[in-house]
Order: C-alpha cells, then structure tokens, then sequence
C-alpha cells in the first residue's frame, strides 16, 4: 500500500515511501542526501509505476546503524523489498547510492530487472580521491556537518547551475543542514573502502543505464563514457548542463531519459 512506512533494520527504525502504482522501481538516493533529492522524479515516474524511496541509514528520518556499508544499505533495501512482497525491480543509484545498487547487483542479480547509474561510477575510489574523502572526515569533526555542506553542495552543480539556481542550491544546504555528523563521517569511509565493482558491469546480463553529467566533477564524463561499454546491454544518456545533480539540473530530460530506460528494459528479452 501506498505511504510512509518503516522496517526494523539491525534494531533501527529505516523509513521508505512507496507512491505509485505498476512495475516497481527502487530510487537510492546519495550522499549527504535523502530521498527527498528525487522529488521531482517521483511526481512523473509515479504515474507510471510503483516507486520505493528509502531514506538510507543516517539520513532523513532513517535512524544510523552501528556499522555503515554498501553492502549493508543493500541488505537494508533487500528487507524493504522483502516486506513489500517485491520479487524483482529496476534500481535508479544516484552517486553513492549507484555504489550501493552494483553492492545489490553483485549479492543479488536475479532480483534485478534493470539498473540505472544516475552520475556514479563502478570503479573504486582513487588514492586521490580517498584523500579527498579524508580531507573531508577531517572538516566535519572539525567544523560540523553543515559547514562541510554549505562547500560540498555548490560544487555538485555545473557552473552554469550555480547562477540559475542559487536559491535551489541554497535550499538544499538549508535542508540538510541538520544532517548526522556521524553519518557523513560513516558514509565517507564506507564510499574509501568499497572494492572496483566493473565485474558486475561486466556480467550483468541485463539492461544498465548509464545518466552521465558532462559538467561533472564528481564522476568525470571521460570515466562514465569508459565503464560504458562494459555491461552487455547499455544505455547512455548525457546530460549536458548538468554536473552531478542532472536530477535537479534538467529535469525534464532527465525524466525522459528515465522513462524511456524504463520502459525499454522491461521488456528486453536477455535470456
């Protein structure tokens, strides 16, 4: 049924909204974000099918579980589809939540019909972005998380973006301001140690969409385009204005490209 509903996940209350009706889709939001970072895909995919929003570990009204990994969000997410009767779905990742959907994909492939890299990569951190993500640790214990939000936010955003919607970018920082200090720190070292996932591009058989922000600083252009070609059956989509928030950014064409993955991997026949 539709709503606002919770699991018990290793003794932790996990909110998730399911809203919709069809053939069901898991959105995986990212760092630093809830599921509320897919509210204007929710309003259009919602008139085509069954979507589940979880809020992961840590953020929104999601409580922190004692340990934090990709491979555990994607057990926490196995027992929302468990309890919901969900035999088999379409994952949409954004940024760290496309690490958690190759973590589902790699445990659990034959529960996935599809999946979708929206701006996230399979490739393992770099020991120039492990610093990075350490430098980053440091400001939060140091600072607090709302000041490590209020730099890191506007950097999501394509320079074109952080003119024509600085008072959205404002009010992103604005909404997770409050968010788990903890959690962040948690998210971090869990995004240094989780392994190179391309094996599973390499062996899923099934359709992968790959949502790639040609402004994104994140997960640069040039590495969405060179894991690509790895799955057997891939889609591309570039978003060109876009850095590492298409959702937000172009949202109509992002929607689109969603909808038409959507559609398509539904009823390829990959056996």
């Amino acid at each position: 049924m539709p709503g606002q509903k919770e699991i018990i996940f290793q003794g932790k209350k996990i909110r998730y909204t399911v809203i919709g009706q069809g053939y069901p889709v898991v959105l995986v939001h990212g760092f630093a974000e809830d599921s509320d970072v897919w509210k204007y895909q929710r309003e259009e995919l919602s008139k085509h099918y069954c979507l589940i929003t979880p809020d992961l570990p840590g953020a929104g009204n999601s409580e922190l579980t004692d340990t934090f990994s990709m491979e555990l969000a994607a057990d926490c997410i196995l027992q929302i589809l468990q309890q919901e009767n969900i035999p088999n779905t379409i994952f949409i990742g954004h940024s760290m939540g496309g690490y958690i959907t190759l973590a589902f994909a790699e445990k659990y492939p034959e529960r996935l019909r599809a999946f979708a890299l929206f701006h996230s990569t399979a490739y393992a951190d770099s020991d120039e972005r492990k610093a990075n993500r350490q430098r980053g640790i440091e400001f939060i214990r140091t600072h607090g998380g709302y000041e490590f939000l209020k730099q890191s936010i506007p950097n999501l955003f394509s320079p074109e973006s952080r003119i024509s919607m600085s008072g959205d970018i404002k009010g992103m920082i604005e909404q997770y301001r409050y968010f788990n200090p903890l959690a962040l720190i948690a998210c971090h070292q869990a995004m240094m140690l989780r392994p190179d996932r391309t094996h599973v591009l390499r062996s899923f058989k099934k359709p992968v969409l790959f949502m790639m922000g040609k402004n994104d600083t994140a997960v640069p252009y040039e590495q969405s385009l060179q894991q690509s070609h790895l799955p057997r059956i891939s889609y591309i989509h570039i978003l060109e204005h876009s850095g590492h928030m298409g959702m937000w950014e172009e949202i109509e064409k992002a929607n689109r490209a969603l909808l038409s993955f959507l559609s398509g991997a539904r009823v390829i026949d990959t056996e």
